[in-house]
């Protein structure tokens, strides 16, 4: 059973990712050089965003008092809501026509708000802005569990020693939850690889496939144009991105291991 539902289809894969002129057909195509540099600032701008977001929101989440722990709790519902039903929330928030955000511009500033998902200036820039709106509570939230295990004689020692927060922050905070944001950033780059859903839901790839990512238009090869084997590629072709990501991440957690 495992053979045939999980190890078949991976090797049936990677079978067909031996195909050279697959990858010759799929680089070929006008829109792979555009789909890579969405892939690239899609990964780059929404990692690097999401996790700086979540390492500075981290320290506010930590601080004591009924309040924090309420805001926290509302903090966290677009990461526990459904995925499908809050992506298509937003995108009806997002409608150029009737949505809320283009209705509340134009009552309180007198302007009309622009075509956020259907103007190729504003598509990428829109769908970077949701996944990291949906996903940036579970890694604050990780951060937030990690900063709480940090002893608390550490933080008094460096305050008789005459350590600022900032410099508090720098060797007493960051050194002892590095392991735990880096593993955070590699995971969140992998499964942003990942993330067809956010995109197909929000732009099917358009306006004019200028939102695709790998993952959007290995399924469009693999499901709209039925061409399997140049889907596969196509997601294969992320492993030049991934791997060296996740070496250098990997020798890094070690030599902090080691430090």
């Amino acid at each position: 059973m495992f053979v045939a539902f999980v190890s078949y289809p991976i090797l049936y894969a990677l079978f067909l990712a031996t195909d050279r002129s697959a990858y010759t057909r799929v680089i070929a195509d006008p829109i792979y050089a555009r789909t890579l540099w969405n892939t690239f600032l899609f990964i780059v701008i929404g990692v690097m965003l999401k996790m700086l977001l979540a390492l500075g929101l981290s320290s506010f989440f930590v601080l004591p008092g009924r309040a924090i722990r309420i805001i926290a709790a509302l903090f966290i519902l677009p990461w526990a809501v459904p995925h499908i039903p809050s992506i298509l929330s937003i995108r009806w928030m997002l409608n150029s026509e009737w949505g809320m955000i283009n209705n509340l511009l134009f009552q309180m500033f007198g302007i009309d708000g622009p075509a956020w998902l259907t103007n190729p200036s504003f598509g990428m820039a829109s769908i970077i802005t949701v996944h990291i709106w949906k996903y940036l509570p579970f890694w604050t939230m990780i951060l937030v569990a990690a900063r709480l295990g940090i002893p608390k004689e550490l933080y008094e020692s460096a305050r008789i020693d005459g350590a600022g927060s900032m410099q508090q922050f720098r060797y007493v905070t960051f050194p002892a939850i590095a392991n735990v944001f880096l593993t955070s950033t590699m995971l969140t780059t992998i499964w942003s690889l990942g993330d067809f859903n956010s995109i197909y839901l929000l732009t099917g790839g358009g306006p004019m496939e200028r939102t695709n990512t790998l993952a959007t238009m290995g399924i469009r090869y693999a499901f709209r144009h039925a061409d399997f084997q140049a889907g596969i590629v196509t997601l294969m072709s992320a492993l030049p991105i991934l791997v060296p990501l996740v070496i250098v991440l990997t020798r890094r957690l070690r030599r902090n291991a080691d430090a």
